[in-house]
């Protein structure tokens, strides 16, 4: 069994480990992959659950996430309680298991065939994602009956934010939520601004199409099939021959994106 790992540990980090080990003990025959995120960057963590779920996938696939800032009450809490775990079934066959937190599960809102809570108590450890989670996650996993819970209203998930960066690529390319269709005509020049930084963009069909040491604004290689049968396609922000996160000053995730055109 394939497993994603998404989390906002760090790269390296020993929690990633432990959580392993953990899982391992639960589920020893699952193959898994670890997939970092920024620090409660849970709009990164919904990307990748998308990307990596609505996608092609090996049969049993399941992906494990955890980026739990416990925004949902900002008063004092008993026992380190926070966000609820949440289970969703994907068209594709693979199943999501992770808190539902911020955006977590907000790319796979209105694909997803069921989206229900785990049955598991939402406090009792600060670390959650390696004392109670993972146990859970193979009580899940197994097909065990009271695993579950109650349905998730899909009215409470929220909905993908517009203009925003998604996720920052080991190359420093910036993928966003702005959607193929809203990425402007071939060859237009384009002023992007993030926080207090600009910089000047091609809009392209492919991210290649700019000569080196421009910015090309295209549509990126993340997508999935929608429900209409099309594919969902976001743009992408990308410096050929070097690094547009770098040059936008290292924005964080979710930060908002601007495009000025004429």
């Amino acid at each position: 069994m394939l497993m994603h790992i998404i989390a906002d540990y760090g790269t390296g980090d020993l929690a990633f480990a432990e959580v392993v080990q953990r899982i391992k003990l639960h589920l020893p025959d699952a193959e898994i992959h670890l997939t970092p995120v920024p620090p409660f960057a849970t709009l990164a963590a919904g990307f990748c659950v998308a990307q990596l779920g609505l996608n092609e996938a090996p049969a049993g696939t399941l992906i494990y996430h955890n980026v739990a800032p416990r925004e949902d009450d900002a008063e004092a809490r008993e026992g380190n309680a926070g966000e609820r775990l949440a289970f969703a079934r994907l068209p594709t066959g693979v199943r999501v298991i992770g808190v539902n937190a911020g955006y977590t599960f907000s790319f796979v809102r209105d694909l997803a065939e069921e989206i229900r809570y785990a049955a598991v108590p939402r406090e009792g450890s600060q670390f959650r994602s390696r004392d109670l989670f993972p146990q859970a996650a193979a009580a899940i996993a197994l097909g065990r009956p009271d695993a579950l819970d109650e349905k998730v209203r899909r009215s409470d998930l929220p909905s993908v934010p517009a203009n925003r960066i998604a996720y920052v690529d080991g190359y420093g390319n910036l993928k966003t939520t702005i959607v193929y269709e809203e990425g402007g005509r071939a060859g237009e020049r384009v002023r992007v601004r993030i926080g207090d930084a600009e910089q000047e963009a091609t809009a392209s069909d492919g991210t290649f199409a700019v000569e080196s040491g421009r910015m090309s604004f295209a549509p990126g290689s993340s997508g999935w099939p929608g429900a209409d049968g099309g594919e969902n396609r976001f743009m992408e922000l990308f410096l050929r021959g070097g690094n547009a996160w770098e040059a936008f000053g290292r924005p964080p995730v979710g930060s908002r994106i601007q495009i000025v055109r004429g």
